[in-house]
């Protein structure tokens, strides 16, 4: 009989906001122990918290993004239960009564759509950090009370590699919407995972383990990957799986029972008594409404099916916000009687090429094409890119010298290309001397091209392109040397 899993992901999200979630008290990472704190940190007796606002917001913010209900009342509850890092030995946080429901996220996965169903994103209170040493423990609540919100997923993943595709498209819809900065090392995401297994053919779930510990998405992934041959094991061998809760040793790559699982009748939640319920006016929703975003999935497609764009172009500029949002106001400029595709394609690969492009033979190159305290203009970018289409020069020159030198002075790209001489060489005969001078002074190299080695021939066009100075058309450079070299 063959077996499936059936995975639902908690994903617990630090929000970005400057204060904590019932205080004044400073949402900053890496401050001295104990330090951030005040009396509702500390849960004193007679303290009254008051709702952080923004908190509210990217909380309804977040499920506008995930496709989510807004309930018209939401509410806090307390979760009881004892813990040291927890100061008033319960939660705040919300039960049955929270700030959305009932949404969707879809993310790109083996090649198609997955689409994962969203319980519920709500919002509650972090608690504080323990610190196990030698011969003694410490607790530090600079993180008690900073707003975390919890987004509950429906057991709709299936494998490993799905439930890690789907955490990394949620952290990058949630960085989109500037929901939090979501960086793991800091604390900032941290995820449990619910996992069960049963036949192919059968529809009830089966026993839910919960998986905790997760300090990465990749650990959630080889979690995932030890704990879910390890149940079906169990289970062919005909002995029951009981609801627990286990941690995942990302040393030993094992899980390990850490208890039987709790019930939400085990929490004694009650509503909070010191907050009032919440009702979102109109107005309130509005406003937050024009704060929603183009998601990265939906950006991705556009770049592809407007611009005509490959896949991994349009991945680059969805994942650097900034230089798509530049590429598309440099797309805009673009004259209606130059090529247009073709020229948007040439500027994409301008921006990224720029971007990426790395110091050789230890000149430097511009990193970006923006940046720097002078950075290029939408007009400027165009010109390179219809000079680079026109075959005047070529990429790596527009890289290593027209855009540093217009960056440096101001001028224009085809002033600095006239006065340095730097328009690319197309004639034929010029280029063939340079190949021919090439192949005659690398007899070894053009040894290995003719025993089958590739790589051989990009050296020779390197050759060529010291001899030319970089001028020569790399296109014409390949061409030629490939008709010689087979003669």
């Amino acid at each position: 009989m063959e077996y499936e899993a059936v995975i639902g992901l908690e994903t617990h999200v630090q929000l970005k906001t400057k204060s904590k979630m019932w205080c004044g008290c400073a949402n900053s990472f890496g401050s001295d122990p104990n330090t951030n704190v005040c009396p509702i940190c500390l849960g004193m007796p007679g303290v009254l918290p008051v709702a952080n606002e923004e908190a509210l917001k990217l909380t309804v913010l977040t499920g506008l993004l995930l496709n989510c209900e807004i309930p018209s009342c939401a509410k806090f509850d307390r979760k009881n239960y004892f813990y040291p890092d927890v100061a008033k030995n319960y939660q705040v946080t919300q039960y049955d009564q929270p700030s959305t429901k009932n949404g969707f996220v879809d993310f790109e996965f083996n090649g198609g759509l997955s689409r994962v169903r969203i319980t519920r994103a709500h919002l509650e209170e972090d608690v504080g950090k323990n610190f196990h040493f030698d011969r003694n423990s410490g607790v530090d609540f600079n993180r008690a009370g900073v707003p975390l919100m919890e987004i509950v997923s429906e057991p709709d993943l299936t494998s490993a590699n799905q439930a890690y595709d789907y955490l990394n498209a949620l952290v990058e819809i949630l960085r989109y919407g500037k929901i939090s900065d979501c960086d793991m090392e800091k604390g900032m995401v941290r995820c449990d995972v619910n996992v069960s297994v049963r036949p192919v053919i059968s529809k009830e779930l089966g026993a839910k383990i919960e998986i905790k510990n997760m300090n990465s998405f990749s650990g959630v992934r080889r979690a995932l990957e030890y704990e879910i041959p390890r149940q079906i094991e169990i289970v062919k061998r005909g002995e029951k799986l009981i609801q627990s809760t286990r941690r995942w040793d990302d040393i030993a790559n094992v899980t390990e029972e850490m208890r039987t699982k709790e019930h939400a009748h085990d929490y004694r939640y009650f509503p909070e008594p010191d907050l009032m319920p919440f009702e979102p006016t109109a107005k309130w929703l509005e406003e937050i409404s024009s704060r929603v975003v183009e998601l990265p999935l939906a950006r991705k497609q556009r770049f592809m099916r407007d611009y005509q764009l490959p896949a991994g172009d349009a991945e680059f500029f969805t994942s650097n916000v900034e230089l798509g949002n530049a590429f598309e106001k440099a797309v805009e400029k673009i004259p209606a009687e130059i090529q247009r595709t073709k020229l948007i394609k040439t500027t994409a690969n301008l921006v990224i090429n720029s971007s990426q492009a790395k110091p050789i033979e230890g000149k430097p190159t511009v990193k970006l094409l923006f940046d720097g305290p002078e950075p290029f203009s939408i007009e400027e970018t165009i010109n390179v890119a219809v000079l680079i289409q026109n075959n005047t020069i070529n990429v790596s020159t527009a890289q290593q010298i027209v855009i540093p030198e217009m960056k440096r002075t101001g001028k224009s790209a085809a002033t600095i290309v006239q006065e340095k001489g730097l328009a690319q060489v197309s004639d034929t005969g010029a280029i063939e001397k340079f190949c021919d001078d090439a192949i005659v002074a690398n007899p070894n190299s053009v040894a290995d091209y003719k025993a089958g080695k590739v790589a051989a021939l990009n050296f020779l066009k390197g050759q060529v392109m010291k001899l030319s100075k970089g001028k020569a058309n790399p296109n014409l450079v390949g061409e030629i040397l490939e008709k010689k070299l087979k003669t």
